[in-house]
């Protein structure tokens, strides 16, 4: 298993990132695709359709969201954990993003899926 690390810094609001993950709506539009978030611990969500599953496990507004979390195509039942702290910045927010237990072979695909299908999406609809 790996862990991914990525820091990542936008030109908005801590709210206003907070609401893009955590908001159905917002994250579907900046993604492209459904999202059904759940905005309690232990609550469910699913984004990218199906391809994305997972829990809430600790979600404090504005600040910090864990969340198991596993994709479609990796081995039956198995999920990392993700979690996303939030630094408000003199120019926005530092996003400080780990996803632990990610199976070797999916690593690298990712990886790079974050930077393509998460921060930069993301950037170009809140900056």
């Amino acid at each position: 298993m790996k862990t991914i690390n990525q820091t990542i810094d936008i030109k908005a609001s801590v709210h206003d990132i907070y609401e893009a993950l955590m908001d159905s709506k917002k994250h579907a539009q900046f993604t492209g695709d459904a999202a059904d978030i759940s905005r309690e611990v232990g609550g469910k969500f699913t984004a990218w359709g199906d391809y994305i599953d997972g829990v809430n496990k600790e979600l404090v507004p504005d600040s910090k969201i864990v969340q198991s979390w596993r994709a479609s195509d990796w081995p039956e039942g198995h999920y990392s954990q993700v979690t996303y702290a939030f630094e408000k910045t003199k120019e926005g927010t530092r996003l400080t993003f780990n996803q632990t237990d990610v199976p070797d072979e999916f690593c690298d695909s990712i990886e790079q899926g974050w930077q393509d299908y998460y921060w930069s999406p993301m950037k170009e609809m809140l900056e």
